[in-house]
């Protein structure tokens, strides 16, 4: 039961001006609407495809830092 409640912590660092329209639907799909957002998504294949298309704008930040 464990595993169905991991999530990842995900941060907006770095702005989609100027990147192709792809990546800027991938930031919308992720949840993020201004730039420094963190955001918990489930921990899935979906999600973790998603990040590593656009590694250069979102950073995945440690989950128990704030635990």
């Amino acid at each position: 039961m464990a595993e169905q409640n991991k999530t990842l912590r995900l941060q907006y660092y770095r702005s989609a001006i100027g990147r192709t329209w792809r990546q800027k639907l991938i930031v919308k799909g992720l949840g993020f609407t201004k730039l420094n957002q963190i955001v918990e998504r489930p921990d899935n294949d979906g999600i973790r495809g998603m990040v590593k298309k656009i590694p250069h704008l979102v950073r995945i930040v440690d989950g128990n830092a704030g635990q």
